[in-house]
Formats: structure tokens, C-alpha cells, sequence
């Protein structure tokens, strides 16, 4: 079982977060409201693995990322605005509100990447424009919306195992050759 730090600004959310986690039975999870309790917990467990919304009751979560050690691995759950406004690099990010299937996929990826010892692989800009334009074809095609397009790249890149640049490039040859993405 695998122990994850869950931090958010209200109770509420972080009990309904540790419940979704813990009822899998794959995940312990301690739950904390304000960075500098993150920090001595991740200190002190030596955890690696954070589940958080925007901002804690002291800090916003994308300055307790830079004051976290660099094995560790953020996962960072609210609203797409909020999500649009953190540029930290290292930040990994699920618009909420979320579903119970692609929060879990989304700790389950995270989690064996830091079982694996493996620091997670950033994106370059050519894979973020990749990203972009696969987003928006799926937008024109099937009139989703950005967050509606992001959200089908990102849940196909996890149930295929593959990088969201990967899926993005796979979708946008779907879409030239005329086949369903």
C-alpha cells in the first residue's frame, strides 16, 4: 500500500479525495491543509506523491512545489482556470470537477512512475503545440470544448499506457486519414 499526502485547503475535499484513494485499497493517505504541514510529513515520511488543489490555508500549492524535494511528484486537482494560472514546470494537473476513474488512473500513473524511481518526463514545447493541435482538430471535428478535448487526449493516453504527445500525434493522423480518433 502505498502512502500519498492529501492536501487541500477545505476538510471536506480532503476527506472525499481520501476516500476515492483508500477504497481501492492500493493507497494510505494522510491528509494535511496547509503547505507547511505538507512539508514536514513529506520530510519526515519521506513520501513522494502529493495530491493537492490550487492553494492551502498558508500558500498556493505551486510555491510548495519549488519548497518540496525533487523526487517528489505533485498531482494538482481544481478547476481549469486555476490550473491555466500555474505555470510551474513539474506540476502535474487534473481539471476538476474530476470523476472517480480518471482521478484514480491519474495517481495510479503518477504512483508507478515514483515506484519506478523514474522523475516524470516534462513536455517540450514541439510536444505541447503537438498537444494543442490535437485539441483543437478534436474541437473542430466534434465540437468539444478545450476542456472536453484535453480531457479524451488524457484518458486516451492512459488507458493506451502512452504520453499525451504520443496520442495527441496518433489522434491528429486519425483525423488527416478520416478515421475515428
Amino acid at each position: 500500500m502505498q502512502q500519498i499526502v492529501v492536501a487541500f485547503e477545505r476538510q471536506s475535499n480532503c476527506d472525499r479525495l481520501r476516500d476515492v484513494l483508500e477504497s481501492t485499497g492500493e493507497f494510505s493517505c494522510l491528509t494535511c491543509r496547509s503547505a507547511a504541514q505538507v512539508k514536514r510529513t513529506v520530510s519526515k515520511l519521506r513520501l513522494d506523491l502529493v495530491v493537492c488543489g490550487f492553494k492551502l490555508t498558508d500558500e498556493s500549492c505551486e510555491m510548495l512545489h519549488f519548497d518540496l524535494p525533487q523526487r517528489c511528484v505533485m498531482l494538482m486537482v481544481a478547476p481549469q482556470a486555476r490550473l491555466e494560472l500555474c505555470a510551474a514546470p513539474g506540476i502535474f494537473k487534473l481539471p476538476a470537477p474530476a470523476g472517480r476513474a480518471e482521478l484514480l488512473a491519474s495517481v495510479r500513473m503518477l504512483a508507478q512512475l515514483v515506484q519506478a524511481g523514474q522523475p516524470p518526463a516534462q513536455r517540450t514545447q514541439e510536444e505541447k503545440e503537438l498537444v494543442e493541435q490535437a485539441k483543437a482538430a478534436l474541437m473542430a471535428r466534434d465540437g468539444m470544448t478545450e476542456d472536453q478535448a484535453h480531457r479524451f487526449l488524457q484518458k486516451r493516453s492512459m488507458d493506451q499506457g502512452a504520453r499525451m504527445a504520443d496520442t495527441a500525434r496518433r489522434v491528429l493522423d486519425e483525423i488527416k486519414t478520416g478515421r475515428d480518433a
